[in-house]
């Protein structure tokens, strides 16, 4: 993957399937770096969140207005921010991308069957287990050219966010 020197704004993208442990890892970024979070699922139109809550997949045009939203949220923040996002698809990031910023993707990528324990485990989620096989179907691997790392999320949060800050050149 790349990396660029900093510029004034950048927005790193915490991506991966449901329960890879997204949430976690911006947070630890959030509070190391000092910059705001905010969470891709709280922009999710309640269309969607019903869509999921049944165990049906969000197609693309679900996703889109979805994506742009999360843009804008970027473009509007006077700094720089953490943002965690499924971001599957090339198509998808390419969408974030768009930001007035230097977007960043950490993604959290694991054993899908660590990852199912995690998800059955948690609770007051609208994502149900049900779907981590079509979110497995989905995603797409950083690609080259695309500004990211890939971290093992089989290591302790600490870690993880250790390695992220390290391959992005985060945080000095």
């Amino acid at each position: 993957m790349t990396t660029a020197p900093l510029p004034d704004k950048t927005a790193v993208v915490v991506m991966g399937v449901s329960g890879s442990g997204k949430t976690t890892i911006a947070g630890i970024l959030s509070r190391r770096l000092g910059w705001p979070e905010a969470e891709a699922d709280d922009f999710h139109p309640a269309a969607n969140v019903a869509k999921m809550h049944a165990g049906t997949p969000l197609t693309d045009a679900d996703r889109l207005p979805w994506l742009e939203a999360l843009r804008d949220w970027i473009d509007a923040a006077p700094g720089s921010v953490i943002l965690t996002c499924s971001a599957l698809r090339r198509s998808y990031r390419d969408v974030l991308r768009q930001a007035h910023a230097r977007v960043v993707f950490v993604h959290l990528d694991g054993d899908h069957e660590v990852i199912r324990k995690r998800i059955t485990g948690r609770r007051g989620h609208f994502m149900p287990a049900s779907l981590l096989d079509s979110q497995f179907a989905t995603l797409e691997a950083l690609q080259p050219g695309e500004d990211g790392c890939v971290v093992d999320v089989g290591g302790r949060p600490d870690v993880i966010a250790d390695q992220a800050m390290h391959e992005l050149q985060l945080g000095g």
